[in-house]
């Protein structure tokens, strides 16, 4: 089980509303679909024969699914997340 650190996540409570706040607006819900026919949010990113532009498509999804992470999951949710993607030195525990 993972020891939460209260302060992460209140820090992450704190940019999930931020997220939220920003695209939950009509405006925001604009920006969103425009976003994700962008970064390719529904469709495959690769291209046959291109690694460099699959790779380029890539790095936009990934940027879609950080945006949707932060307006659809809970705050707990998203600190195991974050957590799993912090490398941990031994000794630093």
């Amino acid at each position: 089980m993972i020891k939460m650190n209260l302060k992460m996540l209140d820090l992450i409570r704190t940019k999930r509303r931020d997220y939220q706040l920003c695209f939950g607006s009509p405006a925001g819900t604009q920006v969103l679909k425009d976003l994700a026919r962008f970064c390719r949010a529904t469709e495959t990113c690769v291209v046959p024969g291109d690694r460099d532009r699959t790779l380029v498509l890539e790095g936009r999804r990934e940027v879609w699914l950080k945006i949707e992470q932060y307006i659809c999951m809970d705050a707990q949710t998203l600190y195991r997340l974050l957590v799993q993607e912090i490398p941990v030195n031994e000794g630093d525990e």
